[in-house]
């Protein structure tokens, strides 16, 4: 359960309140005037917010470019990504061997 307090009694129990949220693993809401302002979180609980967020974005640039590649591909199927990687390493090899002057 989340906790919520005003921003007075934030600031004289600023101590309490930090061991509150890294024993809880729980949000504290301070309000001003009995408007949410800030939140207090443990550093746990802050870290896994981020991965979730960076989980978002890496997802949301996967669904774009998919978008992109099957837009691209005006419909036809997209191959299967061991024929994809098959090409890739075909022409790195060849920019390899040619870079080599074989």
């Amino acid at each position: 359960m989340k906790r919520v307090v005003s921003a007075t009694e934030a600031r004289s129990r600023f101590g309490e309140l930090i061991r509150w949220a890294a024993g809880t693993q729980k949000e504290i809401i301070v309000e001003r005037r009995g408007k949410p302002q800030v939140v207090v979180l443990s550093v746990e609980e802050y870290e896994r917010l981020l991965k979730r967020q960076r989980q978002g974005e890496w997802r949301e640039l996967v669904d774009g470019a998919r978008a992109q590649v099957e837009a691209d591909l005006g419909g036809r199927p997209l191959p299967p990504s061991e024929e994809i990687l098959e090409q890739v390493r075909e022409a790195r090899d060849e920019q390899l061997l040619t870079m080599r002057g074989c």
